[in-house]
C-alpha cells in the first residue's frame, strides 16, 4: 500500500527547511528572488534622481514584498512545531519568534509595517533601510552560513588570541606616540584616545593621512606599528580558512556515514 502523502505542513516544513537539503525547493528560490528584488529596490529608493520618477513602482513593489514576506513569516510560525526545537504548538512558537532569524524576518518587515502610507521624511527613509536586514534571510538558504559558523566557534580561541594580541599592540603604540608625539602635535596625539584613532588605522593599514608622526622615534614606532599590524590582519584569514576547509570536511563525512547506514541525508524534493 502507497505510503500517506504527508499534509500541508508537513511538505511547507520540507519546503521551508533547508538545514539538510541538499537543493533548494521551488519555493525558497522564489523567496531568494524577491529577497534580492527588494534589496535592490531598497538601495535604488535612497538615490532621488531614480526613486523621484519611480516612487509609484517602489510603492507597488513595497507592497507586493510586504505580502509576500508577510505570508512567508506566517507560515513559518505555523510550521515551527515541525521542527524538534519546537515541538510544543504553544510554546514552540513562541521560542521561534524570539529566534535570530524571525527577528531579523521581524526587522525586515517593520518598516513597511509601521510606516505603511506615511510621507517620506528623514526618521521614515532611516527606518527604510531595515529592509536590506533582509539580505541576512538568505542565510537560512545556504549551508555554508553554518559551515562558517562551526568554523569560526572551532577556532574561537585563535581567534580571540589574535584579536587580543592586536589590541594590545593598538594600545602599546598609541601609548608611546602619546609620549612622543603629545607634546608637538597635541591636537592628533595629546591623549591615548586621541592616539588610538591613529593606532586603529595604522593597524589595519588603512591609513588615512590625515594623523601621522612628523618625529624620527615617532615615525620609526608607526613604522612597526604598520609591519605588526600586517602579519596580524593576515592571521585571522589563514585560520579561518583552515576552520572552513575542515567544517566542510567534517559535512561530508557525516553525509558519506548517512548515506552507508542508509539513511537520507534530505528530505524528498516538495512539490512546492
Amino acid at each position: 500500500m502507497d505510503a500517506e502523502r504527508p499534509n500541508l505542513r508537513v511538505r511547507l516544513h520540507r519546503a521551508l527547511d533547508v538545514q539538510d537539503a541538499l537543493r533548494l525547493s521551488r519555493l525558497n528560490l522564489v523567496l531568494i528572488a524577491a529577497i534580492v528584488a527588494s534589496v535592490v529596490v531598497a538601495v535604488l529608493d535612497t538615490e532621488a534622481s531614480i526613486s523621484g520618477p519611480m516612487q509609484p513602482l517602489f510603492r507597488t513593489l513595497d507592497g507586493v514584498f510586504l505580502l509576500i514576506f508577510g505570508v512567508e513569516y506566517v507560515t513559518r510560525l505555523w510550521i515551527a512545531p515541525e521542527n524538534p526545537r519546537y515541538a510544543h504548538p504553544v510554546w514552540g512558537r513562541l521560542s521561534w519568534m524570539v529566534s535570530p532569524a524571525a527577528i531579523i524576518d521581524l526587522l525586515a518587515l517593520a518598516p513597511a509595517l509601521i510606516f505603511a502610507g506615511a510621507t517620506p521624511a528623514y526618521l521614515f527613509r532611516l527606518f527604510r533601510l531595515l529592509r536590506i536586514l533582509r539580505l541576512a534571510k538568505l542565510g537560512r538558504f545556504s549551508r555554508a552560513w553554518g559551515l562558517m559558523a562551526d568554523a569560526v566557534a572551532s577556532r574561537r580561541t585563535e581567534l580571540l588570541l589574535t584579536l587580543g594580541a592586536a589590541g594590545l599592540i593598538m594600545l602599546v603604540s598609541a601609548c608611546l606616540l602619546y609620549f612622543i608625539e603629545g607634546g608637538i602635535q597635541p591636537d592628533k596625539f595629546g591623549s591615548i584616545p586621541r592616539a588610538l584613532w591613529w593606532s586603529v588605522i595604522t593597524m589595519t593599514t588603512i591609513g588615512y593621512g590625515d594623523v601621522f608622526p612628523v618625529t624620527g622615534l615617532g615615525r620609526m614606532v608607526a613604522a612597526l606599528t604598520a609591519i605588526a599590524g600586517i602579519g596580524l590582519i593576515a592571521a585571522p584569514t589563514g585560520i579561518l580558512a583552515s576552520a572552513f576547509s575542515d567544517a566542510a570536511q567534517r559535512h561530508r563525512e557525516a553525509l558519506r556515514a548517512k548515506t552507508h547506514a542508509g539513511e537520507t541525508p534530505c528530505d524528498p524534493p516538495s512539490p512546492l
